[in-house]
């Protein structure tokens, strides 16, 4: 997705923020630092960025039948790779044990995130597999927060995921699941991302984890150029997802941070679930019924009120 978020360096703050994409550290903002600029450029950057993000998973799900979701995930991760190795540059060969170990780990859990997400998405809706994963970053903020708004803000969110997992004859569980994965795969990327992002200076830590993760993906892209060779537009679909849903939040994060509070970059980025099953129903005509649309509102809603009535 898909994350590209500023490097960390300082602590995590006590209310952790949602995030939108998956290639870089996601804690937006060091506690006590004013973003810089006019805040009204970082509010339409955000909302270009998870148009982008979202835009480019619908995208890449339009070579799923030639590539299926690991050989788009498989382009997604090169691209990524080629961004954050461009702009982290990490110096290899000083990291020690201690920093590789997981910047090693969070080489997996990228792969894994963007995998089970572009297999969810393939089965139950961009819509929907976006929500689900959205629960990954809300539980940890949730979780690390002791208030009563916080565990009524949990209560919603439950309820909204109950309601979107109700059984039915159409119902998709091994989809359902793959959203769930990818939301207990996002959820460490972010434990991950802070232990990189602490012992690994800048996106130093970040790029060789993306790096990493593309020669892992290496094999698949391999095998599946092999027996299923791509036509020429399920390649531009891939490189356009990889593209739109990798280099250009990233780049846009790394602009967007310097503007806005990370309390209102986590605010924004609970949007994403609503701005993803408006991309599905657009671009492929995934259309939802009002049992779905409550849930999302109501996910979304319990990560709002969360960051809205959270301590700065």
């Amino acid at each position: 997705m898909d994350a590209a978020h500023a490097p960390a360096s300082a602590p995590a703050p006590a209310q952790p923020t949602a995030t939108s994409h998956r290639a870089g550290p996601d804690l937006p903002d060091a506690p006590g630092r004013k973003p810089a600029g006019h805040p009204l450029a970082g509010v339409l950057i955000m909302a270009g960025s998870g148009l982008s993000n979202q835009t480019g998973a619908a995208i890449g799900s339009l070579a799923f039948p030639v590539l299926g979701a690991s050989g788009v995930v498989a382009v997604r991760q090169y691209v990524a790779a080629i961004v954050l190795l461009a702009v982290g540059r990490p110096r290899l060969r000083s990291f020690t044990k201690q920093q590789w170990w997981p910047v090693l780990l969070l080489a997996l859990v990228f792969g894994a995130m963007n995998l089970s997400l572009y297999s969810a998405i393939d089965r139950i809706g961009l819509g929907l597999a976006v929500t689900l994963e959205f629960l990954g970053p809300l539980t940890i903020a949730l979780s690390a927060s002791h208030r009563r708004t916080d565990a009524c803000c949990a209560l919603v969110a439950l309820a909204g995921v109950v309601t979107l997992m109700r059984p039915q004859p159409s119902t998709d569980y091994l989809g359902l699941g793959l959203g769930l994965l990818a939301a207990a795969c996002w959820a460490s990327y972010i434990l991950l991302n802070r232990t990189v992002g602490r012992r690994v200076p800048g996106a130093q830590g970040s790029a060789a984890a993306a790096a990493v993760s593309a020669v892992l993906f290496l094999p698949v892209g391999i095998a599946i150029a092999v027996q299923h060779p791509p036509t020429p537009g399920a390649a531009g679909y891939a490189i356009a997802a990889g593209v739109l849903s990798s280099a250009v939040p990233y780049l846009a994060d790394l602009f967007t941070l310097r503007r806005v509070p990370a309390q209102t970059f986590g605010l924004f980025m609970s949007v994403n679930p609503v701005l993803a099953a408006v991309v599905g129903w657009v671009l492929l005509g995934q259309g939802l019924g009002w049992t779905e649309w409550a849930s999302i509102g109501a996910i979304v809603a319990a990560n709002a009120l969360s960051i809205l009535t959270s301590r700065a």
